[in-house]
């Protein structure tokens, strides 16, 4: 089972977060890369745990709709 994802951490750029194990940046166990891998707040800033999809909103049709209406089906050709 894997560790609880912290949203935001007290100072994230101590810790790799490329795995697990979260291993301290100067002291990497797993070999995951010569960098450690960022935490999504570094990269993305506040709100990035808000960001991406959204399981819970049903897609919106018109996302996927032709923007001139030429399009759509192939059968029948």
């Amino acid at each position: 089972m894997s560790k609880k994802f912290p949203l935001r951490p007290a100072r994230p750029e101590r810790t790799c977060w490329g795995c697990d194990r979260y291993c301290a940046a100067d002291a990497m166990i797993c070999g995951n890369g010569t960098e450690r891998t960022q935490h999504p707040i570094e990269l993305w800033g506040e709100g990035w745990e808000h960001e991406g999809l959204d399981p819970l909103r049903p897609p919106d049709p018109a996302d996927h709709a032709p923007a001139n209406g030429v399009g759509g089906s192939t059968q029948g050709r």
